[in-house]
């Protein structure tokens, strides 16, 4: 046995397609019968930060794993590191074009 541990082919099932559909964002139910939306902009930005804390907890726990020995998934860990390093990165990028925003709007003249 190697020290890395013994190396299994990869599993179709845990693998996504580069071009499948990029998972939903968990949000609230914002559509009531009169068509308004009651949780908005805000509930949106919520169910942002809990994706990306989400997959950071996920990279974290898969790292252990390896650490520990209790895995040789090495490469998912790496990819789910990645993908929570790209989330993080996503949702500062949204961060500051919000605050960008803001700093426009507060420059116009009314």
């Amino acid at each position: 046995m190697t020290p890395v541990g013994s190396v299994h082919p990869l599993q179709s099932g845990a693998l996504q397609r580069i071009d499948a559909p990029l998972p939903k964002i968990s949000l609230p139910s914002a559509l009531p019968q009169t068509g308004a939306p009651t949780q908005g902009f805000g509930a949106m930005l919520d169910g942002l930060v809990a994706t990306v804390s989400d997959k950071q907890q996920v990279a974290t726990t898969m790292t252990r794993q390896v650490l520990l020995g209790d895995t040789d998934q090495l490469h998912q860990s790496v990819i789910a590191m990645q993908e929570a390093g790209v989330a993080f990165s996503m949702m500062v990028e949204v961060r500051n074009k919000l605050v960008e925003s803001y700093q426009e709007l507060m420059r116009m003249q009314v």
